[in-house]
């Protein structure tokens, strides 16, 4: 892990960049990337094959390879809430998985702005900078903290959605928004938020927070309460046991 780690890390002077960050183009409706992106995508592209030749690479920003599910795979997003990143909002990620044999067993998401590096590796505990952590226990749902995401790049869903997180939010002590879904899942493999939500999420917002979430005692599922996919989008649901089995009865699924 600690070839990634500090692979990770060494993005930061791009990330840092105010001209890269100031060149934007606009994908689609609420939907932006920057020379920041592109930059770090091809930059850990050609460091990540150097590391392993084998591996195939899925970017978010344009750069795919044909999927063989037979062949390792790296997962990256090169910055995970860009929105943030043009605004200065200072929440935004570096998150890389290698997907094995349809699993994720290595994952690092870093925050730079707040130096916060989450990893893991498959059987070997969570981490936040070299301290091991571990979901959150609390008992009352009034002390419940749900952070969620509002698939703002369609905007047709957000009637359904607030409904659904007016609904959480009645059901616990707080919610909260983000803009990084990648950050999201490691706050709450920390222990700092309760449970998260957010729906049509690509492989690279979740892939290597979903590895360090489970690592930390949490539980990542679809919202029909099904694995996610690392080879297509999924609706995400997240927390420990009994936070996500209260997201999933909010959206009308019951578990035993």
């Amino acid at each position: 892990m600690r070839d990634l780690i500090e692979l990770i890390k060494s993005t930061k002077n791009i990330i840092f960049d105010a001209q890269l960050s100031a060149s934007v183009t606009e994908k689609g409706r609420s939907d932006y990337v920057t020379k920041v992106d592109t930059t770090v995508q091809s930059y850990l592209r050609e460091k990540l094959y150097k590391l392993r030749p084998d591996a195939l690479f899925m970017g978010e920003e344009g750069e795919h390879e044909e999927l063989d599910k037979n062949k390792a795979c790296w997962i990256l997003d090169p910055i995970d809430g860009t929105t943030n990143l043009i605004h200065r909002y200072n929440t935004s990620a570096v998150s890389l998985a290698l997907l094995e044999n349809g699993e994720i067993t290595k994952g690092v998401v870093y925050n730079p702005f707040c130096e916060q590096m989450f990893y893991a590796a498959k059987g070997g505990g969570a981490y936040l900078n070299e301290e091991r952590i571990y979901v959150a226990s609390r008992e009352n749902p009034n002390d419940w903290l749900i952070a969620f995401g509002t698939t703002p790049y369609e905007k047709e869903r957000a009637d359904y959605l607030f409904e659904l997180f007016g609904r959480i939010y009645k059901n616990s002590g707080d919610v909260r928004r983000t803009g990084s879904a990648a950050l999201d899942l490691c706050y709450l493999a920390a222990g700092m938020t309760d449970g998260f939500l957010e729906q049509n999420l690509k492989p690279w917002d979740y892939a290597a927070g979903s590895l360090i979430l489970k690592e930390a005692g949490g539980i990542i599922t679809d919202w029909e309460n099904k694995p996610v996919s690392f080879y297509q989008n999924s609706d995400v649901l997240a927390g420990n046991k009994r936070v996500h089995k209260m997201l999933l009865a909010q959206i009308g699924v019951s578990i035993d």
